[in-house]
């Protein structure tokens, strides 16, 4: 058993990335996770050109901070002018923007007109309950919604709550995300996860076998978790980048 592990130790410190190939990871990292600036920043430290328009990035991140500040109509404004084609195509992603415009219609109420409803009721009854019957998810989602209604926000149940929480928000941003880098021929997501997802499976599929591992094998991305990681993370909040667009 010990030559087993001297085995597998040296197998995986033999293996070496190439520096050009940890920078195309972080170059495809920064595009597909809306980081305009340290994407532009990191090609000019590692002298390559990205792989796509910092521009497309930038569209993007305007349409992700729109949905995460609550502006879902400038959000399905900017869409449209980006990709005319795309919502009247994905019916599923057009009516999860329209289902998150009427919870923040109703998060409005008691704000800007308190205790009206009527804003909320309306705009239910003129934009999604048409779409409702072509779709069983698309009604039961709808009817989840409006029960916001009913309930005082200190009485909702918990599964209805949840609507009110951000994560909501960050869902739908990245589904929109992921549509619009399929649209423009784009990986709907960073080669970075895929790889950490291999990794992840390779060790439990090893564990499983009674493989003699280490009891932590970790990423070798320790410096994240320091000082140096916390930096990085706070200029790009300078930049206006303080959250990719990430599940």
């Amino acid at each position: 058993m010990p030559v087993q592990k001297l085995e597998t130790t040296a197998t995986t410190e033999e293996v070496k990335i190439s520096k050009t190939d940890l920078n195309a990871l972080v170059m495809d990292y920064l595009i597909s996770e809306g980081y305009p600036s340290a994407a532009q920043k990191f090609a000019s430290e590692a002298n390559i050109q990205p792989t796509s328009a910092v521009d497309s990035i930038q569209e993007r991140v305007a349409i992700r901070e729109a949905i995460y500040r609550g502006d879902i109509q400038s959000a399905i404004e900017r869409i449209n002018e980006l990709n005319p084609m795309l919502l009247e195509k994905d019916e599923t992603l057009h009516f999860a923007l329209l289902r998150l415009q009427l919870v923040e219609l109703i998060r409005s109420c008691g704000t800007t007109s308190p205790d009206d409803p009527t804003p909320a009721i309306n705009f239910a009854t003129t934009e999604l309950a048409p779409r409702a019957p072509t779709n069983p998810q698309f009604l039961e989602d709808l009817e989840r919604t409006m029960t916001l209604l009913i309930f005082e926000r200190k009485d909702l149940p918990p599964q209805i709550a949840t609507l009110l929480e951000p994560k909501l928000r960050k869902d739908v941003a990245q589904r929109v995300n992921e549509a619009l880098l399929k649209e423009q021929g784009e990986r709907t997501k960073a080669k970075l996860f895929n790889l950490v997802h291999l990794r992840a499976w390779s060790e439990q599929k090893a564990r499983e076998a009674k493989k003699d591992l280490p009891e932590h094998m970790g990423f070798g991305l320790d410096l994240m978790q320091n000082g140096h990681g916390k930096n990085n993370h706070d200029g790009m909040q300078s930049n206006g980048e303080a959250e990719a667009m990430v599940a």
